[in-house]
């Protein structure tokens, strides 16, 4: 599987996960969503963000799915429950998620 973006291949594994995380770029989110079915919000640049921000300056740190709800919950300044953010990212939040964010398949189990 392979992504097209402005005239690139961008390589990807069976599950649409950079091969080479160096070539994620934003326009490559809106590629990813037509490929998944989803239309992106700002809340979703949101979550791509955040786990963006925290695998690259936080030591490779994936956060699960309780914590993902607590940083979107204190950035949206609203209780976020596992529903809205389930709707957001059907594949799991933390995994898809992670995808969407050119970021590795998360090796952990997700969950709280």
């Amino acid at each position: 599987m392979a992504y097209e973006v402005g005239g690139k291949t961008i390589e990807t594994d069976a599950d649409g996960y950079l091969v080479d995380a160096n070539d994620w770029t934003e326009d490559l989110i809106k590629v990813i969503a037509d490929a998944d079915g989803l239309e992106m919000t700002e809340r979703h640049m949101d979550v791509v963000k955040y786990l963006r921000d925290e695998h690259v300056n936080n030591g490779g740190n994936e956060p699960n799915e309780r914590t993902i709800l607590k940083a979107m919950s204190k950035l949206w300044g609203d209780k976020v429950t596992s529903k809205t953010m389930y709707e957001m990212f059907p594949g799991m939040p933390s995994k898809q998620g992670r995808k969407f964010a050119g970021l590795p398949k998360s090796t952990r189990k997700g969950g709280y």
